[in-house]
């Protein structure tokens, strides 16, 4: 079977792995010459003249990204090499927040959550109580809600220190949107894996990931080794039509006939592409309805800040801030921390706004002033600001994504296709591998 797959992003790479491993016929397409899509290296240079990769957008996986990991490691990367564990942390400056006690690291889930949840740093035993009862209950209920309710209404109950030391912070770095705007059900379905799933090798479900190297490092390179001459990076794709006998993709002076296509781009050049094919068969309705649910979503930014100050060093690699709209920042990443055999990494620091609005200026000065007042790191200088303006789409209560199936011989992968986890790196993979495997079984 030959299949065409269009967009080299997390979603795309894994679809052209596993129809390769299916037994397939493989062309993978990639407009730009680099791999990865919104989780991608980027070439940058500190303000002392030395060159530094970084990502287009700091990342984190947990434990229960088993997908994730599992293609990581199918590809010949080791993710215990690649990742930095840490037990389920959110410390902030001043040492309050949660953190699990090292006697407790190594605990199956969720007792390794309930320790920490057990003893978080300047939170009352009433408020540690809610949290558990609150846990308990999602659990009972199979954590189910209805569709309608957001994070807020689902968590009403909770003390406002659980709320904005615990809450709010997981679900903006996991749905991209503050508590009172992102669905419940989604958020449950995270805290269902990450609090009672289980975890990938010899890490807990709510163990923290945090890459060591840059994400092109982390899973595209070591897919693009993998599939060689399968991959036709700086090749865009301009024209879908289907024929009697499967579908056409053609671009600047070329035309490539495939009995299964995979559109793996963000939603909006797909949404274009899908609407604006063309057919032999009876399916146009069913394109353009796609298309048409495709465009109904809506998108939220995410701003990373990179900042670097000689000796500048964090008590964790993985700090959480006070957030406010002065102080727009929800965390900060250590990279001298995550990479401490290199010399270039050492004090660079990653500022990640979700939900972020604003012009990038005005957020890069905002996040060097919150890193003075939080942190007293008055000396920063910035090295880049990189702004993701349709970053992930807005994980709303009872939200109508659109379907991987298309048509006849059509899927779409990414992680905004309907599915139940949010916009991550997990949701993008679980995509793009069950769409080979419908295309491959079909």
């Amino acid at each position: 079977m030959k299949i065409g797959i269009v967009g080299a992003g997390w979603a795309g790479l894994a679809a052209a792995v596993e129809a390769l491993a299916l037994g397939a016929d493989v062309t993978l397409f990639e407009a730009t010459r680099t791999p990865g899509g919104r989780a991608r290296a980027l070439p940058a240079t500190r303000p002392d003249g030395v060159p530094l990769r970084l990502d287009n957008g700091q990342h984190i996986l947990i434990g229960a990204y088993r997908e994730t990991l599992g293609l990581m490691h199918r590809l010949g990367v080791d993710p215990e090499q690649a990742l930095l564990g840490t037990p389920l942390s959110l410390p902030y400056p001043d040492g309050s927040g949660l953190q699990t006690p090292a006697w407790a690291a190594r605990w199956p889930a969720p007792l390794d959550a309930v320790a920490a949840i057990l003893t978080a740093r300047g939170w009352r035993w009433g408020e540690r109580l809610a949290l558990v009862r609150a846990s308990l209950a999602w659990q009972g209920s199979g954590f189910a809600c209805a569709p309608s309710l957001t994070v807020g209404e689902l968590c009403s109950t909770l003390p406002a220190r659980v709320m904005d030391e615990l809450i709010e912070p997981l679900c903006v770095s996991a749905l991209n949107l503050p508590a009172a705007q992102a669905s419940g059900q989604v958020f449950l379905t995270v805290m269902r894996d990450a609090l009672f799933g289980q975890g990938f090798g010899r890490w807990s479900a709510s163990a923290l990931l945090l890459p060591r190297d840059d994400l092109g490092a982390l899973l595209p390179d070591a897919a693009c080794r993998h599939l060689g001459e399968r991959m036709r990076l700086g090749t865009r794709v301009t024209a879908l039509q289907e024929t009697a006998s499967g579908w056409t993709l053609a671009g600047d002076g070329w035309t490539d006939t495939f009995d299964r296509v995979i559109w793996a781009t963000a939603a909006s050049p797909a949404a274009s592409a899908i609407g604006d094919s063309s057919g032999v068969g009876a399916h146009d309705a069913q394109r353009r309805d796609w298309a048409a649910t495709t465009r109904r979503l809506d998108f939220t930014a995410i701003t990373t800040v990179y900042a670097w100050a000689p000796g500048a060093h964090l008590s964790a690699p993985m700090v959480a801030l006070r957030c406010s709209p002065a102080a727009p920042a929800q965390f900060v990443f250590d990279r001298g921390q995550l990479r401490p055999d290199d010399a270039s990494m050492q004090g660079v620091l990653a500022f990640v706004i979700s939900a972020s609005e604003g012009e990038r200026d005005e957020l890069q000065q905002r996040v060097l002033a919150q890193a003075a007042g939080q942190l007293g790191l008055s000396n920063l200088q910035a090295i880049q600001t990189v702004v993701e303006k349709r970053a992930t789409f807005a994980c709303t209560p009872a939200l109508q994504r659109p379907a991987s199936a298309i048509a006849p011989g059509l899927w779409a992968a990414g992680d905004y296709v309907d599915g139940p986890y949010p916009a991550t790196l997990e949701g993008a993979v679980r995509s793009g591998l069950a769409a080979a495997r419908l295309a491959c079984a079909q």
